[in-house]
């Protein structure tokens, strides 16, 4: 069963993303040549993949049609990761999108490298966004949550890390992905993953996004306010822990 599909209504570009993903061995992928959101929402539905990388020209043509393109990504599988592939939108667009539920957004001409780096990152349940929707993001989900006494009550347990928790914890506020931390540390992936684990349970979070937020609050973290492509992933999702 595919666990990746390729939807648009331009069969080049398809062809090109397909030939870009040809030697990624942990997908097996599907093209689908459609021009209505619905029909692919069936076909989600059907194939259950895990992975969507779909044509923004399919919510433009959707929405020509009179239907919010846009807010029709809400109504496709939950468990499915959406890639919006574009010619280059506005970061305005780009942060409904992700409003909407969108995993990642790549222009239509990614070399073939960051490509598989997004799907991957995407496939694990991470982001993959510019460096400054992430942190649009981290400021709108504090801004929902500062208010609230549980959230901050968090804050305290902070001290509850060890300094190598710490200091993992703070690279994942940063946006590090756990192959860069581990490399930066001098410690394995897996002892990563351990760390983070231990980490949730003493902050009591579920994730790497709810982590970011904790470390938001705190003055001891910043964040990157860079608006580079993320090629290694914003990651903050629990996927990856």
């Amino acid at each position: 069963m595919s666990n990746l599909i390729l939807a648009g209504s331009n069969e080049d570009r398809l062809a090109f993303w397909k030939l870009g993903l040809i030697d990624c061995v942990d997908f097996v992928s599907t093209s689908l040549i459609i021009d209505k959101l619905d029909t692919l929402r069936a076909e989600v539905v059907r194939i259950k993949p895990q992975v969507l990388m779909l044509d923004f020209d399919l919510l433009v043509l959707t929405a020509s049609t009179g239907s919010n393109g846009v807010a029709s990504l809400r109504r496709l599988c939950a468990e499915t990761n959406t890639i919006i592939m574009n010619s280059g939108i506005s970061e305005d667009l780009e942060w409904e999108l992700l409003k909407a539920g969108v995993r990642g957004l790549c222009q239509y001409d990614i070399e073939p490298q960051y490509l598989k780096q997004a799907v991957s990152a995407v496939q694990q349940g991470e982001f993959w966004v510019r460096r400054s929707l992430t942190c649009r993001l981290i400021d709108e989900l504090g801004k929902t949550t500062s208010k609230n006494k549980a959230y901050r009550a968090t804050l305290c347990l902070l001290n509850k890390l060890t300094q190598r928790e710490h200091d993992i914890a703070v690279r994942v506020g940063n946006g590090e992905c756990n192959k860069r931390i581990a490399q930066s540390c001098g410690i394995t992936e897996r002892t990563v993953k351990a760390h983070l684990t231990e980490i949730y349970q003493k902050l009591d979070v579920a994730d790497r996004l709810h982590l970011a937020l904790v470390l938001s609050a705190d003055n001891r973290s910043s964040l990157t306010n860079s608006d580079s492509p993320l090629h290694g992933g914003s990651r903050f999702d629990d996927n990856n822990s």
